[in-house]
């Protein structure tokens, strides 16, 4: 009887330990797919939080404080983070090209038609636009702002009267739009009115402001410095002056270490309808006046 009793007593105990072994393996089974689920199953804006990207854009953008305006929102909105390299046009284009960048914002189409042509680029993408505008002394003393000129001829009278003009003389999209011009009066200018700065474009108008010189610039920046300059608008919206902008993807067959992506995240993200609302938005409330057009066509 007592050999029965221990038997039923072991098998009991055995029983209990079993089913101890098995509510462990339940609790750490349902630990790991929770654990699997918060993972692999999140959406994609935790997926992106660890996601970062290089864009390589023009000074003329990060003046303005566009980026600063935006790139918040994007962070809220999808979890990218955003690495900025302010540079011309030029320069920015080439920083992609030697894979340092992942995505640019530019605004020189012959130039970005190019990047994309060698199989550095994937698409061009035009997403927004303001206008370049001539500016110079409260004075005007070529008196371009009265004449009715175009862009190109405005410059010319600049070159016959001599009068201080400051070129930003970076390969910038907005010295490019400046030699087009130049190209269009058959005019090379030289001269000591005329000064190279190598320069970005905040760099430039505080030179053309100390001066009292002439300047090509993006409209934005200009409202987004005006209060600290002594220089006015002087000519503005001429047909020869409209300044499109563009967001090109780094090509991933050409530079492996794309981030893709977060990049199409981004581009999508930047051509939304919200975002786009916000473009249009920006610098009105300050400024009286949007500082970029949005103009992407879907």
């Amino acid at each position: 009887m007592s050999k029965l009793l221990s038997s039923k007593g072991l098998l009991k105990r055995a029983s209990i330990i079993f089913l101890v072994f098995l509510l462990i393996f339940s609790v750490a089974s349902c630990s790991t797919n929770g654990s699997d689920q918060q993972e692999g199953g999140s959406d994609q804006s935790l997926v992106l939080e660890d996601y970062g990207i290089t864009l390589s854009t023009t000074t003329s953008v990060n003046d303005s404080g566009l980026l600063e305006y935006l790139l918040p929102v994007l962070k809220e909105d999808t979890g990218i983070e955003v690495d900025v390299l302010s540079q011309g046009t030029g320069q920015a284009i080439q920083t992609a090209v030697d894979g340092n960048a992942d995505v640019i914002l530019v605004h020189a189409k012959a130039a970005e038609e190019e990047f994309v042509n060698d199989g550095y680029g994937v698409e061009r993408i035009e997403f927004m636009y303001n206008y370049f505008v001539i500016v110079g002394p409260k004075d005007d003393p070529s008196g371009i702002s009265k004449s009715g000129l175009s862009a190109a001829e405005a410059l010319s009278k600049l070159s016959e009267d001599e009068n201080v003009f400051i070129s930003r003389g970076d390969d910038s999209g907005t010295h490019k739009k400046e030699l087009s011009l130049w190209s269009a009066t058959e005019i090379e200018p030289s001269g000591d009115w005329y000064v190279s700065a190598g320069r970005g474009m905040g760099d430039v108008l505080v030179m053309a402001s100390e001066m009292q010189g002439y300047a090509l610039t993006d409209k934005a920046t200009f409202l987004s410095m005006k209060d600290q300059l002594d220089l006015e608008v002087l000519l503005e919206e001429s047909e020869d002056l409209k300044n499109q902008y563009t967001v090109i993807e780094v090509d991933p067959d050409t530079h492996p270490d794309t981030n893709t992506e977060a990049v199409k995240v981004f581009i999508d993200w930047l051509v939304s309808d919200d975002t786009l609302k916000l473009i249009d938005e920006y610098g009105v409330s300050e400024y009286g006046e949007a500082l970029f057009i949005s103009n992407y066509e879907k």
